[in-house]
């Protein structure tokens, strides 16, 4: 029998759902990672997570960042070094790789995979010219010893002497690690009691002048996306059409616009195409209207879908009432210009939107992957709650749209001032586009109020307001902005303030508690 080809190479985003059925092989005592945390552990930091593959299939995982070496060397949990197991917490001017986590299948062990996965993160730490390696083993014998060595301390020492074998920490001694100290309420891990040996070690190609020569390294260490990108908003006018084929026309002109000064990016409006009703439907109630409106919903992909690739553009298209089983959703479409297609349902519907139009929540809120990285989409009201983006920004997001649609001013202000405080605690951009005009006999669609605008969070780095771009209000018109994400991960690193990196995980974290099964 030929023995499995086993190679260790970096994780892809592809692999994640085969990473997520291995852990749960693993780990059968607790909850696997999401499939949106593997995700971003990938995108924060993908140089630093492996995954040993055998014959095609993944059986083993290794997971990485960079942290400060003062959060790295003192008391610690897992969720607050980790963000949560994101790695939104990856610095790449930090000092120290830190060990999030490696598991193995069951059947492979035997075959030095752990000895591997260990050696990939050395070479790693030696080509970062990182001064070491943290992290939290396990102690998964501590629960049937405890009683008969009477403390965590004394089951270490007697570790140390050969008196107790443990071969988890056991196989880090043997790797060069030492003990430092010792975790308490690291993990919620049964075996180990909740306790974790703080393990480390020194690189030692690093010498203790380090500190003079970290300055000419720290660029070898970002991981940043370089160049610019344009960002387009258009604020739309609502006004009666008579065929499809006009609002047809309309919204090709912008795309066709956009595209010629050579925007990534093009956002539109929440519920723009709303002036589909004033076709032939606009005496219906509005719980049928909006029925009505869904029938429209493989002619708005099929446009939308055209104009992203023959204009070479990344659409986001406002957001469109769709029929899912018995539900209603008030979803957004995104066309990237490789030809996919993706959506995201609004989580938080209105008031109005519930008693007019019967429209219900989503449950699920992901990154999308684009060229230019993961982005996200809050449809209006769901800017408003501050955890939904950060949910984003844990996943590597970095850009969220926000599609908006308000009747006047009061409203309008809510999404604007809201999301730039959404800019400025995650350190992100934010794009918003708006509706203008009226549909006088389209029922809830009486009047509209907007200023779209592209928004930065507040520094040195950025517009001197933390607007990029903004717009009259009320006015049908396009806004650009050429903006940089190295920039963010600048401010985020060596920003004024540094909120994303400065937040407390000892203390709080977002925790998104799924309906659905993923798939």
């Amino acid at each position: 029998m030929t023995e499995a080809v086993l190679i260790v190479r970096n994780a892809q985003k592809k692999d994640v759902k085969q990473i997520q059925k291995l852990c749960a092989l693993v780990y059968p005592w607790g909850k696997p990672y999401s499939l949106d945390v593997l995700r971003a552990q990938i995108e924060n930091f993908s140089e630093g997570q492996f995954v040993a593959e055998a014959q095609g299939r993944i059986v083993g995982y290794c997971a990485s960042i960079i942290v400060n070496e003062d959060l790295a060397l003192r008391p610690h949990t897992w969720r607050e070094i980790t963000g949560g197991g994101y790695g939104s917490t990856h610095t790449p001017t930090g000092e120290y790789l830190y060990g999030i986590e490696i598991f193995i299948d069951p059947k492979m062990r035997g075959k030095r995979i752990g000895d591997r996965f260990y050696r990939k993160r050395k070479e790693l730490c030696r080509q970062l010219r990182l001064k070491g390696i943290v992290f939290g083993g396990r102690l998964p014998g501590l629960s049937k010893k405890i009683k008969k060595v009477g403390s965590v301390e004394k089951y270490l020492e007697s570790i140390r002497n050969g008196s107790i074998r443990d071969a988890v920490i056991g196989f880090q001694l043997r790797q060069g690690f030492k003990v430092i100290g010792i975790l308490k309420n690291y993990l919620n891990d049964p075996e180990s009691l909740g306790y974790a040996a703080h393990l480390f070690w020194e690189n030692p190609e690093i010498t203790s002048s380090i500190s003079e020569t970290a300055g000419s390294n720290k660029t070898a260490k970002k991981k940043h996306l370089e160049g610019t990108i344009r960002l387009a908003t258009v604020q739309y006018m609502q006004r009666g059409i008579k065929y499809f084929e006009e609002f047809e026309q309309i919204v090709t002109y912008f795309v066709d616009v956009v595209a010629d000064y050579r925007s990534d990016f093009v956002l539109f409006p929440e519920l723009f195409t709303l002036q589909l009703l004033s076709i032939e439907n606009e005496a219906l109630r509005p719980e049928k209207a909006i029925l009505k409106l869904t029938e429209y919903t493989a002619q708005i992909k099929e446009l939308f879908s055209r104009l992203a690739i023959k204009f070479n553009i990344n659409i986001i298209a406002g957001s469109h009432p769709t029929k899912q089983g018995d539900k209603v959703l008030n979803i957004s479409y995104v066309f990237l210009r490789d030809g996919s297609i993706h959506e995201q349902a609004k989580i938080h519907p209105t008031p109005n939107e519930r008693y007019w139009w019967n429209i219900e929540g989503g449950d699920s809120l992901s990154v999308i992957d684009t060229d230019w990285g993961p982005i996200g989409v809050l449809i209006c009201y769901d800017s408003e709650f501050p955890e939904l983006a950060r949910h984003l920004v844990d996943q590597g997001a970095k850009m969220i749209f926000v599609p908006f649609c308000t009747d006047e001013r009061q409203s309008y202000l809510r999404v604007r001032y809201c999301s730039q405080a959404r800019a400025v605690e995650n350190q992100i951009f934010m794009i918003l586009s708006g509706n203008v005009g009226n549909l006088p006999r389209v029922h809830n669609m009486d009047i509209q109020y907007a200023q779209s605008c592209i928004l930065t969070p507040c520094d040195f780095s950025f517009s001197r307001d933390g607007i990029a771009a903004d717009t009259t209000p009320n006015v049908e018109t396009v806004a650009f902005a050429d903006l940089r994400v190295e920039n963010l991960n600048y401010a985020r690193n060596q920003g004024t303030v540094r909120n994303l990196r400065d937040r407390r995980h000892d203390l709080y974290g977002v925790v998104w508690h799924n309906k659905l099964l993923e798939k």
